[in-house]
C-alpha cells in the first residue's frame, strides 16, 4: 500500500490525456489513459502503461499495437466515458469510436498515432501492477493541433491547458547564456 503523503504528492503531478484502443480476434476496446509518454527525443517512442486486468491489454499483447488519441480540452466527455470498462456500459456510445488504419480512435481529437509495440515490460518484473508497452510510433494523422489539450491529474481532476507560463519575448535560457558569456565561463 502506498504511503499517502506519497500518494497525495504523485497525485499533484498533472499529464495529457489520451485514449488507447487496440483490436484483436473481433474485438475493440479503448481506454482512458494519462499514463502514456513519449520517451525518445530522436525517435518516435512511446510507452503506454496497462494494468492487465484491463479488457484493452489482452488486445494490446494479441496484436502487438495500438492508437493512441490525443484529447482536446473539450473532450472530457470522452475521457471520462473511457475511463470506465467498457463492459460497464456494454460499449453503447458507439459514436465516441471511428477506425483510423485498422484501429479504434475517437474522432476530432487533436492528433492520433499508430504505435507498434516493440517491448512489453511486464509488472512482476519490477513490483508493479502495471505493464509497461514500450512502442514505437509508425504513422500519425494530425487533427485539431490548435485546440489546447486535455490534462488530468488525480488531485486536481480534469483540467484544460491555459495560458503560457512564460512572459512573452522573455527567455531564462537566453538570460543564463549571457550571464555566462559576460564573465567568460560559458561557451558563447
Amino acid at each position: 500500500m502506498i504511503d499517502k503523503d506519497l500518494k497525495r504528492s504523485l497525485g499533484q503531478m498533472i499529464k495529457g490525456v489520451q485514449v488507447i484502443g487496440a483490436t484483436a480476434d473481433g474485438t475493440r476496446r479503448l481506454y482512458t489513459s494519462h499514463w502514456f509518454s513519449q520517451i525518445a527525443f530522436e525517435e518516435p517512442i512511446v510507452l503506454a502503461s496497462v494494468s492487465p486486468k484491463h479488457d484493452t491489454h489482452r488486445l494490446l499483447v494479441a496484436s502487438g499495437r495500438f492508437s493512441a488519441s490525443l484529447l482536446a480540452g473539450d473532450q472530457i466527455a470522452e475521457g471520462q466515458y473511457f475511463s470506465y470498462p467498457g463492459r460497464r456500459f456494454r460499449q453503447v456510445a458507439e459514436e465516441l469510436v471511428t477506425d483510423w488504419d485498422g484501429l479504434p480512435v475517437v474522432p476530432n481529437a487533436i492528433a492520433w498515432l499508430r504505435c507498434e509495440i516493440e517491448q512489453r515490460v511486464e509488472a512482476a518484473s519490477f513490483g508493479g501492477d502495471h505493464d509497461l508497452f514500450i512502442a514505437r510510433v509508425t504513422a500519425v494523422r494530425e487533427g485539431r493541433l490548435k485546440e489546447p489539450p486535455l490534462l488530468y491529474s488525480s488531485r486536481l481532476g480534469w483540467r484544460i491547458t491555459g495560458d503560457p507560463a512564460r512572459e512573452k519575448g522573455v527567455s531564462v535560457r537566453d538570460d543564463l547564456l549571457a550571464r555566462l558569456g559576460e564573465d567568460g565561463t560559458g561557451d558563447t
